[in-house]
Formats: C-alpha cells, structure tokens, sequence
C-alpha cells in the first residue's frame, strides 16, 4: 500500500485493487491539487476544501457519510463522530470519519475531527488502527495538544499528520512542528510517500511526515 499527500486532508491511497482519494479540495484554499484519478473518493463533510469531486478524474464511487462499503477489495466503515456537550452549531457540523481495511491493514482518516472522543467511543467505534491520518492545525479540527492526545488514545502503529500550514494555503492554520513537539517527534522521518505493508509495521507508534505533493496557486 502507498499513501501520498497533497495538502490539507487529501491523500491518495493506494492498494493492489483499488485507488482512494481523500477530502480533494478546490483552488480556493490557495494549492492546486493535479488531476488525480481515482476508484474511490470519499469526503468528510461538504466544504471547498474537503468536498471537490470534480476535481477527480475517472468515474470513482463517492462514499461521504455513515454506513459500510465494500468495493474493489476495500471495505470501507464511514463514522459520525461528534461532540455531545459542545454548542449547537457545533453538533451539527457533521465530519464522517473513514476506517479503511485493505492488504491486511487498518487506515483511518479523521477528516475535520474537532474534539477528542473518549475511550469508549474509540473502541467501540474504531477499534485498532494501524495508520492514522490526524488533523493537527487546529482552524475546525483538532489542533496540536488534542492531536498528540487522540493518537494516545488510539495506539496507531503509523502517524500522518495532516490539515496543517504549508506555503500557499489560505488557511489560517498551525504549523506541523506543534505537533511534533508535543509528540516528541522533532526528528519524524520525511518522506514523498509511505509504502508499507503488514509485515512492515513498527511495534511503537512512529510519526511520519509526508512532503506536500501540490503547488502553491499562482
């Protein structure tokens, strides 16, 4: 499996069976995501910078809410994770939460997540995760500190920060190194893209930091 990233929450992940883009954005948010192609699209809630299906080349199956699918070899779990003591407004913002399982491993893509579940809702609701796709820039969703703290809940083998600062955005958000500081991680590896396999897996959590894989508009 390989997962590459092209800003904000957009990823593309991809298996022998089936190709997944993430969140794909508009050039409104200031980058400009390339022509992608995809089988599967899945998005977490209807905003600019999560929701642009045109964007996508091909005839891929959109998934962007609750419920399971299966297709091409990947089953798909799709989570309405909100907060139940937060305002109004704030419980109405609907984010959908993706658990893929493909070639033996657990993904799961937070999308916009703004609070940090508890530890009942994780297990009952995501269970083990071997790669983790967080929000960490604050701006909507989770910011650095409850960033480090939901992956604390959630034990993931492999962390992917993601929806944080990076040249071009017009996006008030912050940058990647909070979260490394609060995970000690200062030194996270950087890579193009992440290819790995069960069998590849490290027995303790490890933050990796993928280089953004789309141009700044202009």
């Amino acid at each position: 499996m390989e997962i590459t990233w092209f800003g904000l929450s957009c990823f593309r992940i991809r298996s022998r069976t089936a190709t997944i883009v993430t969140d794909p954005y508009d050039k409104s948010v200031g980058l400009n995501l390339p022509r992608l192609k995809a089988d599967i699209v899945t998005i977490s809630h209807d905003a600019p910078g999560h929701s642009a299906i045109r964007a996508i080349k091909g005839e891929p199956h959109i998934v962007s809410g609750p419920g399971e699918y299966e297709t091409r070899g990947v089953f798909i779990t799709g989570l309405d994770i909100r907060p139940d003591n937060r305002r109004k407004r704030d419980r109405e913002r609907r984010n959908t939460v993706f658990l893929f399982e493909l070639e033996d491993l657990r993904v799961c893509h937070l999308g916009d997540l703004q609070h940090v579940p508890s530890q009942a809702e994780v297990e009952e609701a995501l269970g083990e995760v071997d790669v983790l796709l967080v929000p960490v820039g604050g701006g909507g969703a989770l910011n650095a500190a409850q960033a480090a703290e939901v992956v604390s809940l959630l034990e993931p083998r492999v962390v992917i920060p993601m929806h944080y600062r990076v040249p071009g955005l017009t996006l008030k958000l912050d940058p990647v190194q909070k979260f490394l500081k609060e995970m000690g991680s200062e030194k996270a590896p950087t890579l193009d893209s992440l290819k790995i396999s069960q069998g590849e897996l490290p027995e303790e959590t490890q933050v990796i930091v993928l280089n953004l894989q789309a141009q700044e508009e202009g």
